[in-house]
């Protein structure tokens, strides 16, 4: 183990074999561990070196030390595993929900800077100007208040202005999206979908058993004009699936004059479009034209959630929509959402406060220190094994393999080691990207990173051989 690269790599190494051998050991709840002087000789490296791989299991919770006595391990929870048939999206849930798991699954861009603290104060404010018992009921749709501090957001011109009226706010984007597909009566009906997608509307189409159509990307983030044209002229298409302006999970944008084109395109066989606008607000650079301010806002609805810039307590879905006034009314009524009146209202001040901007630029540079720390990590760990697209927003990175491997294999190695990824195959219907994976680059501390990612090498390096 001892080399050039043992000073700053050698406790990786420590850390990988402990690990290894806690899980050889089983859940007893009280089993010594080596010293650190008889792993110094064994592994033939430093006692700061072992003491260092120690204190990060410590700090994980995977042992404990007693005073001179030494380190135990602790009970490890049980991993669900992946059998033949099983569900890889319910494996990767029950698994990202456990205690002590490296969660590089995730896409949580507000973790780094969530305004849970603002938003809270402001609601105790709201509170004392709005007492309980004074409160009127909550509106169906949404508080008026935020519905209308949304519309003005979202207004860019005499042409291409919203009202209050156009916008809906539910308890979740995952109801939202339940309630269009059923305004939209897309049972049986055929649906373009950017590719790759967020695995979330891919599992609700499939659920309302829609034809889903996949439309990938092309290698520098482009739409195949030629594709999409044959599928307009030869499906009976009935709604087109496009990001606003950053595509997730690849982080990229459509250039601007493909986006152009594309929305020519759609204008001409005059398709209905839903744009996807949840991570707009996370582009690192923020010049890009959206879809909707090149589209006919007749025929085009508009989706997003507040929890990817706000944070986990604003987990809210909203649309807007000009023409399903009706159709929206009566459904959002049917689901009958249960939201905080003084909650929507404190949000609604962010915006109209100018708070959810001065956010914005924090977090959007966060996420951009973030992407660069990570990326020049994968240079350095990476390079051989994997291909990666440099992100232009948001809190993930899109990756492939150099080689081919089981991605579901890779995946049960790391999960064994505690760690989940994101398989590329859950972001298709159609068996695309078998091959790629997502990471989240927003993982608080830059050693549980590390340590991600020589695992993640060590299991792409395996299943290789």
């Amino acid at each position: 183990m001892k080399g050039g690269r043992e000073t700053d790599f050698a406790y990786q190494a420590v850390y990988r074999y402990l690990t290894t051998l806690i899980n050889e050991l089983g859940a007893d709840a009280r089993v010594r561990l080596p010293s650190l002087r008889q792993l110094a000789e064994r592994l033939n490296v430093s006692i700061s070196t072992i003491q260092y791989a120690y204190s990060l299991l410590e700090k994980e919770g995977r042992v404990y030390p007693i005073a001179k006595s030494g380190y135990y391990a602790l009970p490890v929870p049980s991993i669900a595993t992946l059998d033949d048939g099983d569900d890889l999206l319910e494996t990767l849930y029950v698994n990202a929900r456990r205690p002590g798991m490296r969660v590089l699954s995730a896409d949580e861009p507000a973790s780094l800077a969530p305004l849970d603290s603002p938003l809270l104060l402001l609601e105790r404010e709201l509170l004392r100007q709005y007492p309980r018992t004074a409160q009127m009921p909550s509106q169906p749709w949404g508080e008026l208040e935020l519905r209308t501090a949304l519309a003005a957001r979202y207004t860019s011109s005499p042409a291409r202005c919203w009202n209050a009226d156009d916008v809906y706010i539910g308890a979740d984007l995952r109801g939202v999206l339940e309630i269009l597909i059923a305004v939209l009566e897309l049972k049986g009906a055929t649906v373009l979908i950017e590719s790759p997608c967020d695995w979330t509307l891919l599992r609700l189409m499939q659920a309302a058993e829609v034809h889903v159509v996949e439309l990938p990307l092309l290698a520098d983030g482009e739409i195949s004009l030629e594709q999409l044209e044959q599928l307009l002229a030869k499906e009976s298409v009935r709604l087109v699936v496009l990001s606003s302006v950053l595509n997730m999970p690849r982080g990229t944008f459509v250039p601007e004059g493909n986006r152009r084109a594309v929305a020519h395109l759609l204008e001409k066989h005059g398709a209905w479009v839903l744009e996807n606008d949840s991570y707009t607000d996370l582009a690192f650079e923020t010049r890009a034209t959206p879809f909707r301010d090149l589209l006919d806002p007749d025929r085009l609805i508009v989706y997003s959630t507040f929890e990817k810039t706000v944070g986990p307590e604003a987990p809210y879905g909203y649309v807007l929509s000009r023409q399903l006034t009706l159709q929206l009314q009566r459904h959002f009524l049917l689901r009958a959402f249960r939201l905080s009146p003084i909650r929507q209202k404190a949000i609604a001040r962010l915006y109209s406060n100018g708070r959810i901007d001065q956010h914005l630029l924090v977090l959007r540079r966060l996420l951009r220190e973030s992407a660069a720390v990570t990326t020049q990590m994968l240079r350095g760990r990476l390079e051989d094994s994997v291909q990666w697209v440099e992100p232009q927003g948001g809190a993930t990175i899109w990756m492939y393999s150099r080689r081919r491997v089981d991605p579901r294999r890779v995946f049960q190695r790391l999960l064994a080691q505690r760690i989940v990824i994101a398989p590329g195959e859950l972001f298709s219907l159609q068996g695309l990207y078998g091959h790629h994976l997502r990471l989240t680059h927003a993982l608080s501390g830059s050693d549980d990173m590390d340590v991600a990612l020589w695992a993640l090498a060590e299991a792409l390096r395996l299943e290789q051989a």
